[in-house]
């Protein structure tokens, strides 16, 4: 009974942190506010649940108990400007909506990626209030100490609430200037629930692809003719589409080239398909050229169009990486364009261009020169490479296939 319970109270906290914090920041209009009442409401759950079973409605049940938590701390501190107070206690029915779109965490989002805000700040207060990730599961993401990071969300909340920032969707002539930022959050916390990074979660966690996936929708319905809210939606889709493919039933990553393609969702895929095509067909007709966002998209869409992964276009891939290399020259779209490289000019061709890369820090980067080194016949070094990649991996399946990989070297005896 008591595993049940804590199932249930795990699942709450991954379907409803994110409702319930903004729902409470709507009421409140201060985000410490709703994280202590939220975080006060899921803590009475783990004392409560237990004894009287867990609610019909876990969502509502939190969300009261949080308003509840909230309006005793309104009432304890005593230096809140009495004004204040009293609309807060008294205030049972949300306002009116403001802004293009009603939905609570999309007004959440926006206002955690309000441009007064630094970018990392953005970043780190969206990954703690919308995706639910805690201080140290965002420090290990950013590679900083824990301290340093609760500093950064508690600097950006109180800047939110010194500067008076509106908890709102801002006004359609206001989205452009703010859309990259918001972009920019919804696809790390897209990532993050794609290869989980958090201690002690699965290696990929549906809760969070899922309410990036939705957000991005709701952006997309505000902004149906952008070419990146186009771009970022059909790439959520094309990835999303493979999830059930991507982990085995014992806990291992499969790589796309392994992956059973008859898992895949067939109509994410389809709707992705139709996303990139439709911004194909806009660029072609004198629109802007591709941005980051739906190069990645054209990227997945090569990767999804084949039957086997051998019919993969591989020199259309590395065609569309020189081009987001344009757009954005840094080392992790580097490494992605050699990977790609290596399979239209060889391994040794890859290697040469990943080794010039300062990525010693990136799992990724080891465990792509390990795969190059295992190819080439260079087993000691790919040994070292695996190594390092294990060490630096955070996702847990991730860890389990380099560690297969890393194990076949050595049953092959190679040298």
């Amino acid at each position: 009974m008591t595993e049940l319970v804590d199932e249930a109270i795990t699942r709450a906290h991954r379907s409803e942190w994110a409702r319930v914090v903004a729902s409470l920041a709507r009421r409140f209009g201060d985000l410490d506010v709703a994280e202590e009442a939220a975080a006060e409401a899921f803590a009475t759950a783990v004392e409560r649940w237990p004894r009287d079973g867990v609610p019909p409605n876990p969502g509502a049940w939190l969300t009261t108990t949080g308003a509840r938590k909230a309006i005793d701390r309104l009432r304890r501190e005593s230096h809140r400007d009495e004004k204040h107070q009293e609309a807060a206690l008294l205030y049972d029915e949300p306002p009116e909506p403001l802004g293009a779109v009603d939905d609570d965490r999309l007004r959440l989002v926006f206002t955690c990626c309000h441009p007064a805000l630094s970018s990392d700040a953005r970043v780190a207060l969206t990954l703690r209030m919308v995706g639910g990730l805690t201080v140290p599961e965002i420090a290990r993401a950013f590679l900083v100490q824990e301290v340093a990071m609760g500093q950064r969300i508690t600097r950006a909340k109180a800047k939110i609430k010194a500067a008076h920032i509106p908890y709102r969707v801002p006004l359609t002539e206001d989205l452009p200037g703010r859309l990259d930022a918001v972009l920019t959050v919804l696809f790390l916390v897209f990532n993050e629930g794609y290869l989980a990074t958090g201690a002690g979660t699965d290696p990929v966690r549906a809760d969070l692809t899922a309410e990036a996936i939705r957000l991005a929708r709701l952006v997309h319905e505000l902004m149906p003719d952008d070419g990146e809210v186009t771009g970022l939606l059909a790439l959520m889709l094309l990835t999303e589409a493979r999830r059930a493919a991507r982990v085995s039933a014992t806990g291992e990553l499969i790589t796309l080239d392994e992956q059973d393609r008859g898992a895949w969702d067939r109509a994410l895929i389809e709707e992705g398909h139709a996303l990139v095509r439709s911004r194909l067909a806009a660029v072609a007709a004198g629109g802007p050229p591709p941005g980051r966002y739906q190069l990645l998209a054209a990227v997945n869409a090569v990767h999804t169009d084949g039957r086997d992964a051998r019919d993969t276009d591989w020199s259309q891939v590395v065609a569309l990486y020189d081009r987001l290399v344009r757009l954005d020259p840094s080392p992790v779209v580097a490494l992605n364009r050699a990977v790609a490289v290596a399979e239209v000019d060889g391994p040794d061709v890859a290697l040469a261009l990943i080794d010039r890369l300062p990525l010693d820090g990136y799992h990724a980067f080891h465990a792509a020169r390990a795969d190059l080194l295992r190819r080439l016949g260079r087993s000691g070094e790919a040994r070292l490479a695996y190594d390092r990649a294990v060490a630096l991996a955070g996702n847990t399946a991730e860890a389990a296939y380099l560690s297969r990989r890393r194990g076949q070297l050595r049953s092959a005896g190679g040298t």
